[in-house]
């Protein structure tokens, strides 16, 4: 079956989508993206995802380029399309398509926006949470504002790259002070000794994850605590857990770091019992 794309006002074959080779996108980066789970028809955690769509924008100063409504529409019809039940849905919004020029184009030039959707396979994430994945430490090198969410990537790229190439599935960014920020595609939380969930603060050194977020109310109803801070590349390999968490991969235990072998080696029941009970507390929307 041919997959379908949105792009600025046309419902497309994916393999003829396109961009002007002048879209700001293309040209500097210059661009947002969201990406929301499907599960069983329903988009998770929506209305997040979209809050966080608009904070991005207001960021870099983009104007959206419809209203959410509409948007919602787009995603909807692009959903429907493509037949996706259990999948992703892809939402990127540039500044638009001008002559290249480092400062801001006219005003009157529209934003882009692509969106694009596609199915996967659930049995491939729940054999990931059955093993745990295994993942590197590397230097953050990534610019100071990660906490909103661009197509600015070149840096996770690389990192996730040298993971693959170690033989690991994610990469775990260390700051210059030795302590860990996030994943390369995912934030990071540990089980300390006591049995605390730790997790970075959501400050402008990691993007404030909508899994993320979601989880802080999963762990409230599970009556789970929950710490806010920054910890070290030593305690994380000393933790009781380690896990990662994203929109496409809710949380997923990792059991061995830089060769290092993470509690016993197995996945934590921690994890389990978040992922568990994520579902039922997630916003799922039909669209």
């Amino acid at each position: 079956m041919p997959r379908f794309a949105y792009v600025n006002d046309r419902y497309v074959r994916h393999a003829d989508a396109a961009v002007s080779i002048e879209d700001r996108g293309l040209v500097f980066a210059d661009a947002v993206y969201e990406v929301c789970q499907v599960q069983k028809g329903l988009v998770i955690d929506l209305t997040r995802h979209l809050d966080r769509l608009d904070r991005s924008l207001a960021e870099i100063y983009i104007r959206a380029p419809m209203t959410r409504a509409a948007l919602t529409g787009i995603m909807r019809e692009v959903l429907r399309r493509n037949r996706v039940v259990n999948g992703m849905v892809y939402l990127q919004v540039s500044r638009g398509v001008a002559r290249r020029d480092h400062v801001f184009p006219s005003p009157e030039v529209r934003a882009s926006l692509i969106v694009t959707a596609k199915s996967l396979n659930p049995a491939v994430n729940a054999a990931k949470y059955a093993t745990g994945i295994k993942a590197v430490t590397v230097a953050d090198n990534r610019w100071g504002r990660v906490d909103i969410k661009t197509v600015g990537l070149l840096p996770n790229v690389l990192a996730r790259q040298q993971a693959k190439e170690a033989g690991a599935q994610e990469a775990i960014f260390v700051d210059s002070e030795g302590n860990v920020t996030e994943g390369g595609a995912t934030n990071l939380w540990i089980v300390d000794k006591a049995g605390t969930l730790v997790t970075r603060p959501a400050d402008h050194a990691i993007l404030r994850g909508v899994t993320r977020t979601t989880l802080m109310d999963v762990a409230e109803k599970l009556g789970l605590s929950v710490d806010e801070r920054r910890f070290s590349v030593a305690e994380m390999l000393e933790a009781r857990e380690v896990f990662v968490t994203g929109a496409t991969t809710i949380c997923l235990p990792v059991v061995s770091i830089d060769g290092q072998t993470i509690a016993n080696g197995h996945p934590g029941m921690m994890a389990q019992k978040i992922r568990d009970a994520f579902f039922a507390v997630a916003e799922k929307t039909v669209i």
